[in-house]
């Protein structure tokens, strides 16, 4: 297969392999003759079409054509131009029940409740990992973070020390991160906020075994009063160490507590939990123009299968929504929800105007060269990845999860900062789906998953999962299968790349004055 038209209403086939000028290819019965070379990912024109004439692909326009162009034509962000400008009014048209499964589901799926290996928490959440991390409120620490942690990783590689000495006795081999930031001072109103809440949220996670919180003292992100946003806490796994107020050195004060806090964290014990308790964040980034065929919607199914076995999923990158949010809004289950994804979208929207900038500036260049034209066409390619399933929860940035199923999430599509979020509202695992490529990862581990099998091949120390077998000819359902295999596996402690390599990171959105 050479070309492939994804909706039978699209006026637009997308190539699978590079296509030369005068080759003929037949889609679903229509014979198209190539006017000019088309790229593997791109799109070409099964129709004439005039300049200010939609152009459609996922069965929904993606833009408009800014000149003529004929049948077998090559088209592409030269020559279309988005429909997005300003806020809209929308207006809650719920889908049916019907609309929102796939029969085939039930024979993919099957009837089994499905378990995996997790850490159960003293507060009765559960973590996928049990790592010890050391926290700044404020950048001005960042070094003596740094520092706590590479002594505490040279104390567990000393084959004389205790903490070696409680691995030999049988005792987990901790992995053990510091997430320095920027931020936690010189900051105002939602700004500061905003620092405020992902530091708590990283702080209660359940992939952490113990934490350190390292302050310096006179930030405006006061160590007391963080540790009251923490509400009620474990105490045995959450420690506090403000520098100033340290008589003496504080890397060794600090050395101290982490040896105690290593020591608890390390009797902790992998159980059988039910698929239930998993929480999965979805994200894509180097997006091509296969993502829409391939590892999104791959995304898409097991998001379903998730949700219907009582889990969580959560997409974000809003401003990735635009151009698709009805689609999203009509999946609410409420008019409340409803009204909430429309003011998550509009927000955003009137974040980019007040800022002067177009709402449909979108996609980056490695979109456009991997064959996205638009945001519209961006959006729709972005959002399968949430499947078919009904939105029941919306959030703010920053917020913690608090009800199961799909859940849409405010962020920008920032891939670091995005995923950041996401595993601050609580997800134990981000699932990453790119066409380009990419090496990083945030706290939790950050799974990527390849729209081709070229990008596969040739960065297999980045891509965790290939998906572009599915144009290769290998059944959805067999992929989905596998990839259902091997995300269990990761939740049950197999390391990402990301993790292999030691790439894990945070970023904080942030929008406003530094003083």
């Amino acid at each position: 297969m050479k070309i492939i038209r994804i909706n039978p209403a699209d006026n637009v086939a997308v190539a699978i392999s590079p296509l030369k000028k005068g080759e003929t290819v037949n889609v679903e019965g229509i014979e198209i003759t190539l006017t000019e070379d088309v790229p593997a990912g791109h799109k070409v024109l099964l129709s004439d079409l005039a300049a200010g004439e939609n152009v459609i692909k996922y069965g929904y326009p993606i833009g408009r054509l800014t000149e003529d162009r004929k049948k077998g034509d090559f088209v592409c962000h030269n020559n279309i131009k988005t429909n997005l400008s300003g806020l809209l009014d929308y207006s809650y048209a719920p889908v049916s029940k019907e609309e929102l499964t796939n029969p085939a589901y039930a024979e993919w799926f099957g009837e089994e409740t499905a378990t995996f290996r997790g850490y159960r928490r003293k507060n009765g959440e559960v973590g996928i990992r049990n790592e010890v991390w050391i926290v700044p409120t404020v950048g001005c620490v960042n070094g003596v973070v740094n520092q706590l942690a590479d002594l505490l990783r040279k104390e567990q590689a000393d084959a004389d020390s205790l903490l070696s000495k409680m691995v030999e006795e049988g005792a987990e081999k901790l992995r053990i991160v510091a997430y320095p930031h920027n931020y936690g001072c010189s900051q105002l109103s939602d700004d500061h906020e905003n620092t405020r809440k992902i530091l708590r949220d990283l702080v209660l996670h359940p992939n952490a075994g113990a934490v350190l919180v390292v302050g310096l003292g006179c930030e405006n992100n006061q160590p007391d009063k963080f540790e009251e946003l923490l509400g009620d806490y474990d105490k045995e796994r959450i420690r506090f160490m403000v520098t100033q107020k340290v008589e003496g050195d504080e890397v060794e004060a600090g050395m101290e507590i982490l040896r105690e806090l290593y020591a608890k964290a390390a009797t902790d014990k992998r159980e059988d939990v039910p698929l239930a308790e998993l929480r999965v964040g979805l994200k894509c980034g180097g997006s091509d123009g296969f993502s829409g065929i391939t590892a999104n919607p791959l995304l898409g199914v097991f998001s379903d299968y998730i949700v219907s076995q009582g889990g969580t999923t959560v997409l974000t990158e809003v401003p990735e929504m635009f151009g698709a949010e009805t689609i999203l809004m009509n999946r609410c289950e409420s008019t409340r929800l409803f009204d909430e994804t429309v003011k998550l979208v509009n927000d955003f929207k009137q974040y980019f105007i007040s800022h002067g900038e177009p709402v449909g500036e979108n996609p980056s260049p490695g979109n456009k060269a991997g064959g996205i034209s638009t945001l519209e066409e961006k959006a729709l390619g972005c959002t399968q990845k949430c499947g078919k399933s009904a939105v029941r929860g919306v959030l703010e940035y920053g917020e913690r999860l608090q009800v199961k199923g799909l859940n849409l999430l405010s962020a920008p599509g920032n891939d670091l900062v995005a995923s950041t979020t996401l595993a601050a509202s609580g997800c134990h695992i981000v699932l990453f789906t790119t066409g380009r490529g990419t090496p990083f990862g945030t706290f939790v581990p950050t799974m990527k998953i390849s729209t081709n099998t070229s990008l596969a091949t040739n960065k297999p120390r980045w891509i965790d999962f290939n998906a572009g077998t599915i144009v290769e000819g290998e059944p959805m359902r067999d992929v989905f299968r596998r990839f259902a295999a091997k995300v269990i596996a990761v939740a049950n402690g197999e390391e990402t790349w990301n993790e292999k390599k030691n790439y894990q990171e945070i970023s904080i959105f942030k929008n406003g004055v530094t003083l």
